[in-house]
């Protein structure tokens, strides 16, 4: 037995078993390494520079920050707006004083014009009486320069309900604008159909019209002898009532009218009237006619 030399002891060359779980790698790779390397970075880089304070903590100063300058925006707005408001509330008194006083002087002058016109009315009466003998008082009525009154019509115009200040339409091509609105010409039209009709005495909101007065426009506005109406336009004519609104309305401007009324919303009526009172024109002024020779 102990001639017998001893064989070492024979290992294996054979592999290790395989772990258990060597089929799930991919699973534990991600158990073990949940946070990707960039991310962790990005991470540690956030932690070492938010060290002074958390984020909510930051946010919430940031807040209280904006709100104080907010506030301080609004003070500042509030300061400034009571420190302008008494001039502003000065300035406004100054200008509503102006106005009034103004105004008054502009009322004062009326007064003046109107009294100045009534003597020149009665000077110009004084003078066809002078010079016309027993027709003065006939001469005074036709030529506008005294107040009449009697039978008549009354002529009510006034624009449609949806009336426009601009625009065009089927009367452009006249010289008119398809607005809803009275046009001067309409009036021209209306106004020469009395006189027509037979009308004596014709007045257009209390505006006395003689053989030098005008009808023209200024913009919207209808002028009189230069003095700017507002609608509803009332014409009042002196003259055989009922034959003169007959006689108008079977007219051609009295189908005119009637034309404006259904076309273009126009509103219009006409009405015979037991007396009418026409003012006196404001000033008759004759710059170039002279009486003929052989006038009394």
């Amino acid at each position: 037995m102990c001639g017998m030399s001893q064989q070492p002891p024979v290992r294996s060359t054979s592999s290790p078993p395989p772990r258990p779980d060597a089929s799930m790698s991919l699973l534990t790779n991600a158990m073990h390494h949940s946070l990707d390397e960039g991310y962790a970075e990005a991470a540690a880089r956030r932690a070492e520079g938010g060290k002074g304070l958390p984020g909510t903590l930051r946010a919430k100063l940031g807040l209280a920050g904006a709100l104080l300058l907010a506030a301080v925006v609004v003070t500042l707005g509030a300061a400034q707006a009571q420190i302008s408001a008494p001039t502003l509330a000065k300035e406004r008194e100054q200008l509503i004083q102006r106005i009034e006083r103004e105004t008054s002087a502009a009322d004062t002058l009326q007064r003046n014009v109107d009294s100045l016109r009534s003597t020149v009315g009665s000077k110009q009466r004084d003078a066809l009486r002078k010079h016309g003998g027993d027709k003065a008082e006939l001469v005074s009525l036709l030529a506008g320069a005294t107040p009449v009154h009697g039978p008549g019509v009354k002529v009510v115009v006034d624009d449609a309900k949806q009336a426009k200040s601009s625009g065009g339409g089927p009367r452009e091509s006249t010289g008119f604008s398809d607005t809803g609105r009275v046009r001067d010409r309409d009036m021209q039209r209306i106004v020469n159909g009395l006189w027509q009709s037979g009308a004596e005495a014709i007045a257009v909101n209390g505006q006395r019209l003689t053989s030098l007065s005008a009808i023209r426009a200024a913009g919207d506005a209808i002028l009189v002898d230069n003095k700017p109406l507002v609608p509803p336009y009332t014409v009042l004519a002196v003259g055989n009532g009922q034959r003169l609104s007959t006689a108008f309305q079977d007219s051609v401007d009295g189908q005119y009218l009637h034309v404006l009324q259904q076309n273009y919303g126009v509103r219009a009526s006409i009405s015979a009237q037991d007396e009418v009172r026409l003012p006196a024109a404001p000033s008759l002024i004759v710059r170039i006619a002279k009486p003929g020779k052989g006038t009394s």
